[in-house]
């Protein structure tokens, strides 16, 4: 396994699409990475990238990264990505707390956060993905009235994240206890990772909440 990780860290460095800790990409993104104008898409936590090479298969006129701090799993949606073509998908490896580090004001449109982890501990709230630290973060990047999208097995972070939208008055457009009850599922809050999967198949509900920050 410790071989096929290695094997994967040496891939990475040769991938166009991947970036680690890259210098001077604020305000860059559309010009030097996918050469248009079209909105750019953050996934959080992407881990294997299964969201990410998904969403930019169903939306060929966004731009999607995947942000991970773990290269060998990156990989996997990196290496789908490059295989597949795909034009509108790049990998970021960098910590979620360096963000804006690595894009300017108003240069995200949109963020998904896909089942992170969810830090039930309380002394853990604040490395929660929608613990207002990171709110703030995102805030700095995204356009005015850009959504954040949650998915999560977990209650906790589900309620948590309400209540935070409540709390500082964030208008939430739409949630669920049970997304695929849910009469707004479509083909796209549908497409799941590896680890929805298994939470699915174990008869665990799915939960979901998109917000915005203005």
């Amino acid at each position: 396994m410790a071989k096929k990780k290695l094997q994967r860290w040496e891939q990475l460095l040769t991938f166009p699409h991947v970036f680690q800790y890259p210098e001077g990409m604020p305000g860059t993104w559309h010009e030097k990475v996918f050469k248009n104008d079209h909105p750019i898409v953050l996934e959080l936590a992407c881990g294997r990238g299964e969201y990410t090479v998904n969403l930019s298969e169903a939306y060929p006129e966004k731009n999607f990264i995947g942000v991970d701090i773990k290269g060998h799993r990156i990989w996997f949606g990196a290496k789908q990505a490059l295989d597949e073509g795909r034009k509108n998908t790049a990998f970021l490896r960098t910590e979620i707390e360096k963000l804006d580090q690595y894009f300017a004001p108003e240069e995200v449109s949109e963020i998904w956060i896909t089942f992170p982890d969810p830090q039930p501990q309380k002394t853990r709230e604040r490395k929660r993905l929608t613990h207002p630290r990171f709110l703030d973060l995102y805030k700095k990047m995204l356009k005015p009235g850009g959504f954040i999208h949650l998915k999560t097995d977990n209650t906790q972070l589900y309620e948590f994240t309400l209540e935070i939208t409540k709390e500082f008055s964030l208008p939430v457009v739409r949630h669920t206890d049970d997304l695929y009850k849910a009469d707004f599922l479509d083909k796209y809050l549908s497409i799941k990772t590896t680890y929805e999967k298994i939470f699915t198949a174990k008869g665990e509900k799915i939960k979901y909440v998109q917000f915005s920050l203005t």
